[in-house]
């Protein structure tokens, strides 16, 4: 499968993105669909996954500020960023189960 993330760019802290990540195969195949995000000189982390059913999870410094959701008609998962700060600065990724896209840059700036 492919995964084509976009959306990415430089905004100043307190703004918003929104991410996208379209998937050559229909989401609902997909158990999981998940965010990651990896900051300069960091390990790649976890940032958020919507389930099947429609649950979400995110980590803790996301929450009340990112939003994850799907478009299974346009086979798309978005991650809504909010009130962003510089330390949200990552290249991010979509996955899905065992699928990797290939990223999309975020920069916030201070």
């Amino acid at each position: 499968v492919q995964l084509q993330a976009s959306g990415g760019g430089l905004v100043q802290a307190g703004g918003s993105l929104r991410l996208s990540c379209v998937s050559s195969r229909s989401i609902s195949s997909f158990s999981t669909m998940r965010w990651y995000r990896q900051g300069p000189g960091k390990q790649r982390e976890w940032v958020a996954s919507i389930f099947s059913s429609g649950h979400t999870v995110y980590i803790d410094s996301a929450k009340g500020r990112f939003a994850i959701s799907r478009d299974s008609a346009k086979n798309t998962v978005h991650l809504q960023m909010n009130s962003l700060k510089p330390e949200d600065t990552a290249v991010y990724y979509c996955n899905a189960d065992n699928d990797w896209g290939q990223g999309t840059l975020v920069t916030v700036s201070s």
